[in-house]
């Protein structure tokens, strides 16, 4: 079991995200006495009998004013068991954006309903996008559970309807745990509670404490080697007149001494001589692990370039089909001339057809939109300048993504899926 989590937070606006986000931070003491008072005071002012926990992670002071999350903040902590990395993402819907950005890397999602509104859109909305982003495991945390007449049978309703969406996209009921909680009272959060005798299940940091996760959140199935270059260490000193070496971080595969490999895309063919570090040199290096690598032949390797697994390296390709979330305020409409960054390598983009728009309330596609808008998702088609190495993203996270970029103004337009993530779905369901 990896003693690190990477989870995210997501629900619709005033489910108590950040009630139960400062909830886990001050049940797992990961706050100060210091902020504990000034939270006290801040509620007190507010005319509030207990401390207000949102106020410890909603920091914006639109955030605040607003009693609304808008930014993806990251919060830290741990239990004696495990450390945490959490990502406090947004609720409203044009923040969906910022969802998608914090979700991206997580290996677990805490899905947040209010129990007097159960399941509804923005709900149905993130499910689909943590589908389609492919994150591994669920928690739904049916929150505000005190506030209903019926407790026992709103949360068998929600988890019911909950069960049939996460099975229509593609979760196991194993990889799914619904919890019933309080995030105000802390009701299953910290521990499990009297107040809900109807649930026999673990409290949510029980749970986030022994759910089993691959330590390695890119990679979902075995390929070889995939090292994007991001630097080209010359430094044509005394000391290392003639030192070469290729920085960056092995985004899949393992890499040994002596392996051979491939670059992508002239597809040169050497071994590896050396891996050196800050620390000194390695016989392998694993996936996340940021390293230089020395190649016994003096080859020609660029920023954007790819280090390769010689047996079964990728082909290099120059069109494909993806799956975008648009994240720009204008629409996106066939032959937009765009830049695409795909690992280290950033090169100009042309968006061909508009395959489908994917309804995420429905399971369906609306084959041959004629644009996409903010927050739509969809399948289009791509052409690139220089080839990219890319895998299929069901294959691998960190090759499999991309980012489609104003060439104007630099903004990110769109985080994109190489190949058809829709087909995760069950899609005309």
């Amino acid at each position: 079991m990896s003693d690190l989590l990477r989870l995210a937070t997501a629900g619709s606006v005033d489910d108590g995200k950040s009630t139960l986000v400062g909830r886990l931070l001050y049940d797992t003491k990961s706050v100060l006495a210091d902020q504990i008072d000034a939270v006290t005071r801040a509620s007190v002012d507010k005319g509030l009998s207990t401390p207000d926990l949102s106020l410890l992670v909603d920091g914006l002071r639109a955030e605040r004013e607003q009693g609304i999350t808008i930014d993806v903040a990251y919060r830290y902590f741990a239990t004696p068991k495990r450390s945490f990395v959490l990502a406090d993402t947004p609720g409203h819907v044009q923040y969906t954006r910022n969802t998608v950005s914090g979700a991206s890397t997580a290996q677990l999602v805490i899905l947040l309903v209010d129990a007097r509104k159960g399941v509804i859109e923005q709900t149905r909305r993130h499910a689909a996008v943590m589908a389609l982003l492919g994150v591994p495991k669920l928690v739904l945390a049916v929150n505000k559970i005190d506030l209903v007449d019926d407790p026992a049978g709103v949360y068998a309703k929600i988890t019911a309807e909950f069960s049939e969406l996460t099975a229509k996209l593609g979760w196991a009921p194993e990889d799914v745990q619904e919890i019933p909680v309080s995030a105000l009272h802390g009701d299953n959060v910290a521990s499990r509670s009297e107040n809900t005798p109807y649930y026999d299940g673990p409290s949510l940091i029980e749970h986030l404490e022994s759910v089993p996760v691959d330590a390695d959140v890119h990679g979902r199935h075995e390929i070889g080697l995939r090292f994007p270059v991001q630097y080209v260490i010359r430094p044509r000193t005394a000391e290392y007149p003639d030192y070469r070496g290729y920085a960056g971080q092995v985004a899949a595969g393992l890499v040994s001494k002596g392996d051979e490999v491939v670059v992508l895309p002239s597809g040169t063919r050497t071994t590896v001589e050396r891996i050196d570090t800050p620390n000194g040199e390695l016989a392998s290096a694993q996936p996340g692990r940021s390293v230089t690598l020395v190649l016994a032949d003096d080859v020609d390797v660029s920023r954007g370039d790819v280090i390769a697994a010689a047996v079964g390296a990728p082909e290099p390709i120059d069109a494909f089909d993806a799956t975008v979330c648009w994240l720009g305020d204008k629409p996106l409409r066939p032959g937009a001339r765009l830049l695409l960054k795909h690992g280290t390598r950033t090169t100009q983009a042309i968006v061909g057809a508009l395959i489908e728009r994917f309804d995420e309330q429905h399971l369906a596609a609306d084959p041959g939109p004629e644009s996409l808008s903010l927050n739509d998702i969809g399948r289009i088609s791509v052409r690139v300048a220089d080839p990219i190495v890319a895998d299929d993203y069901s294959v691998n996270r960190h090759t499999g993504s991309f980012l489609l970029i104003d060439p104007a103004g630099g903004n990110t337009l769109a985080a994109g899926l190489v190949g058809d993530a829709l087909t995760a779905v069950e899609v005309g369901a």
